[in-house]
C-alpha cells in the first residue's frame, strides 16, 4: 500500500489541506492519504486541544471516499515517550507498517525550516518527499500547480475580526468549531 502522510497543526483544517491531499491521491499513485495532526506544535506555538484539531480532522476526510484518513500517530508517539519530531513518527510509522510505503507530503512553504528539522536526511532515506507548490512560495522541483492561498494563521485572523471563512474552511469542520466555542465562535 501507498500512504502520502499530510502532517501539521490544523488549527483549523482547511480546503488547501484537502486540496493538496485530494492532488497527491490523483496524480501520485496512492491508496491513501492520512492526516497527521502535531500533538503538540513543535516549535511551541499556541494550538486548540489535540482533540478537537482530530476531529476537524476527521470531519474534514468526510468531504472524501474513504481514501483520506485521521491518523493519531503523533499522540500514540508522544505516549511512548517521543518528542513529536519527524523522524520519530516515521520512524514508528515504518516499524508498524513495515509493507506500507511512506511519502511525506510537504509545502514549498517549509523548506527553508527543512534544515531545522531534526535528522532532515535520515527522514529523506525513510521516505519519498513530495513536494507541493504553495502559492507565493515558488520552489525547484516542487509538484503540481501553485495550491490555494490559504492559511490557518489567516483563517484564525479572519474569525478575529468577525469575518466569516466560509469559503475556506469546510462547512463541516466550521459547524464543530462553532459548536464547542472554537476560536472565538
Amino acid at each position: 500500500m501507498r500512504v502520502g502522510l499530510l502532517g501539521g497543526s490544523f488549527n483549523p483544517p482547511h480546503v488547501g489541506h484537502l486540496m493538496a491531499a485530494q492532488y497527491v491521491h490523483a496524480t501520485q499513485g496512492m491508496d491513501e492519504v492520512w492526516m497527521m495532526p502535531a500533538y503538540q506544535h513543535p516549535f511551541g506555538k499556541a494550538l486548540v486541544p489535540f482533540e478537537h484539531r482530530v476531529r476537524m480532522c476527521q470531519l474534514l476526510c468526510e468531504e472524501t471516499s474513504g481514501w483520506m484518513k485521521t491518523s493519531l500517530v503523533e499522540q500514540e508517539v508522544a505516549e511512548r515517550g517521543g518528542s513529536g519530531y519527524t523522524v520519530e513518527t516515521l520512524a514508528y510509522l515504518r516499524e508498524r507498517h513495515p509493507q506500507t510505503e511512506f511519502s511525506l507530503i510537504i509545502g514549498s512553504d517549509i523548506l527553508n525550516d527543512l534544515p531545522k528539522w531534526r535528522d532532515p536526511d535520515r527522514i529523506k532515506q525513510m521516505v519519498r518527499m513530495l513536494v507541493l507548490y504553495r502559492a507565493g512560495y515558488p520552489a525547484p522541483n516542487t509538484l503540481g500547480p501553485p495550491l490555494a492561498e490559504v492559511s490557518s494563521t489567516q483563517i484564525r485572523d479572519m474569525l478575529a475580526r468577525g469575518e466569516p471563512p466560509a469559503e475556506l474552511v469546510p462547512s463541516r469542520v466550521l459547524a464543530y468549531a462553532h459548536e464547542v466555542g472554537l476560536y472565538g465562535l
